[in-house]
């Protein structure tokens, strides 16, 4: 007898491109340009999604610039990104999602795919979104969130009461880091620069330290779980300020870090080096706790998809204070700061 998967597709587009953000080499942000691109091709199993909304993070311009090629391989045109918030716009039969659900996203194409009109992806890294979460707000929170969240819990084992120092506390990651640690029952220490001392107490912060007049891995402290949520430091330095059973997280994926985590893996003092993984699930716990009041989403400025190479030179440049986002259909208004 044959068997037919029936796909819901009602909301599939029938032009058979879109407007996608691509570079051809590597380089700087003026490689990236926006044009018409072949849609994505989704598969049996694969959700389509019709961006609204998506977000830029370091590790989309250090793609671009060639910096990790040797870890995330991959051929060209490449269009980066990896968060997206949506409509779905078809789905196979077998998911519990239908064309028109709200959704949010972090794809599973090691290559990105995020900045374009059309994203695919499994439905098993993707979560329902509740109606009064903008588009613009939910694309902000999949890689950094769950950065954040996988950094604290799978790999820092932070448990309520525990002492958390979080570096970078300021940036797209640091501010998941510090609001999740706080409802995780954490005491929370903050590093950042003297601008953002009120802002990360606000977050939830216990103390803050300036990172220009204070050197922690000097401080006669102790902390049960150090992570790095800029990169900036590394296992030998900050191993002398961990508990005997501290552990060292940083989101630094190169070279470095991954020889960290092989030698210390089995001492009482461990040090790793995270690359996110997408998982719906985490997506989730991340809108609960939104929605919770637990979790508060920064932004830092909007850009337009034709803006994608303005919205990669301000992320590249520095971003003092949570995300950069890229809007095809506003819902919220915001206003895009100057470079």
């Amino acid at each position: 007898m044959m068997t037919m998967t029936l796909e819901r597709t009602d909301l599939k587009p029938t032009t058979g491109v879109m407007l996608a953000a691509t570079y051809n080499d590597y380089g700087s942000s003026e490689v990236l340009h926006v044009g018409l691109r072949p849609m994505p091709r989704r598969g049996q199993h694969q959700l389509l999604i019709e961006v609204h909304a998506s977000s830029v993070n370091p590790i989309d311009y250090r793609m671009r610039r060639g910096e990790l090629k040797g870890i995330l391989p991959g051929g060209f045109p490449r269009t980066p990104g990896y968060d997206v918030a949506g409509v779905v716009a078809a789905a196979p039969a077998d998911s519990t999602y239908v064309p028109g659900d709200r959704v949010v996203a972090f794809l599973d194409d090691r290559r990105g795919g995020a900045l374009a009109e059309y994203a695919v992806c499994s439905p098993n890294v993707a979560a329902k979104l509740p109606s009064d979460i903008p588009f613009e707000v939910a694309a902000a929170i999949p890689l950094a969130g769950s950065t954040a969240l996988q950094s604290l819990r799978d790999h820092g084992h932070l448990q309520s009461g525990q002492r958390v120092l979080i570096n970078g506390a300021s940036g797209g990651v640091g501010v998941f880091a510090v609001q999740i640690a706080k409802a995780m029952g954490a005491n929370v220490d903050a590093v950042a620069s003297a601008n953002n001392e009120t802002f990360c107490l606000e977050l939830g912060a216990d103390r803050f330290f300036n990172y220009r007049d204070v050197d922690f891995t000097e401080l006669p402290e102790r902390w049960d779980l150090i992570f790095d949520a800029a990169g900036k430091s590394d296992y030998f330095s900050v191993r002398k300020v961990l508990t005997d059973h501290g552990r060292y997280v940083t989101t630094e994926p190169d070279a470095f870090g991954i020889l960290t985590t092989l030698l210390t893996w089995p001492l009482g003092k461990s040090g790793r080096a995270m690359l996110a993984k997408p998982n719906g699930a985490d997506l989730r716990t991340l809108i609960e706790m939104y929605q919770k009041g637990e979790l508060r989403v920064v932004i830092d400025s909007a850009y337009a998809l034709s803006e994608a190479a303005a919205a990669h030179r301000r992320v590249e440049t520095g971003v003092d204070r949570g995300k950069v986002v890229v809007v095809n259909h506003p819902e919220t208004e915001f206003e895009s700061r100057p470079e």
